[in-house]
């Protein structure tokens, strides 16, 4: 858990929220409807430190409240699974979350494809690869990036692992990369990022190499026979630059506090 300290100041909520939502174009974004990008959760009205987290989760909310945030800002959100009764989990949850006074803000697709702070394009700049088009297309939206590199496949990968490593996971790539393997085009779509819809579109573009959060079993068969490297560098892992680097940016834009929970699943 890291900490960036900016003073004792306090915001409006609705400040935060409204700089939030600019910046994401959380109201023109398409997405999942269980994602509920925006604020899920208002507090008394004012934010004095903000949290973030990949995931909204009993450790989360309670790593929040210990770090004295007021302000949770996740990717994944409080109603992921769907409609659930509150009880149980559910329902401690949120009274530890009003109790604390934290509002919760959540941005999925939104924070995925930004350009500057989402996950696609921040991880292929931690693996040393500079993003030159979209990919990975949802809807009417591109979330991922694709770019062009010279570079050894097995190095790509050993810089993946470092990453996931650090992140609490591990990467895993598709059988048969040769020492002499080049990666000249690549794609990136963080999260559950391979799919029939992600091999297909990089089969088109022509790329080698496609680096994702996590994707069922069958996709790394499938990349062998079309001669793809897939890295799989953990869907944990993979979206937790987004939400740090938003976190940071509500810091530096209002001189208030921030603290990065670290909450890795292995996965």
């Amino acid at each position: 858990m890291s900490t960036t300290t900016q003073g004792q100041a306090s915001v409006p909520l609705d400040r935060i929220v409204t700089y939030l939502d600019n910046t994401l174009q959380t109201a023109t974004i398409p997405d999942y409807p269980t994602a509920l990008n925006g604020l899920q959760l208002a507090n008394r009205g004012v934010v004095r430190k903000v949290a973030a987290a990949v995931d909204f989760s009993t450790r989360t909310v309670r790593a929040a409240i210990a770090e004295r945030a007021n302000l949770l800002i996740v990717h994944h959100g409080m109603f992921w699974t769907g409609l659930q009764p509150i009880v149980g989990p559910g329902y401690t949850r949120l009274l530890e979350l009003l109790d604390a006074d934290v509002a919760v803000y959540a941005s999925h697709l939104p924070l995925d494809r930004h350009p500057q702070l989402g996950n696609n394009v921040l991880l292929a700049k931690t693996l040393g690869l500079e993003p030159s088009a979209e990919f990975a297309r949802f809807k009417e939206i591109f979330i991922g990036v694709q770019g062009t590199a010279e570079i050894p496949t097995q190095a790509l990968v050993d810089r993946a692992r470092t990453f996931s490593r650090a992140n609490g996971g591990d990467t895993i790539a598709t059988a048969g990369v040769a020492d002499d393997r080049v990666t000249r085009r690549w794609a990136v779509c963080t999260g559950a990022g391979a799919s029939a819809e992600t091999l297909a579109e990089a089969a088109r573009d022509g790329i080698d190499t496609l680096i994702v959060g996590e994707g069922p079993h069958w996709t790394a068969v499938d990349a062998v026979d079309r001669g793809l490297t897939i890295i799989y560098v953990g869907h944990y892992a993979s979206e937790t630059l987004g939400v740090y680097a938003l976190a940071d940016e509500v810091s530096r834009q209002f001189s208030i506090d921030c603290t990065n929970i670290s909450a890795p699943t292995g996965l």
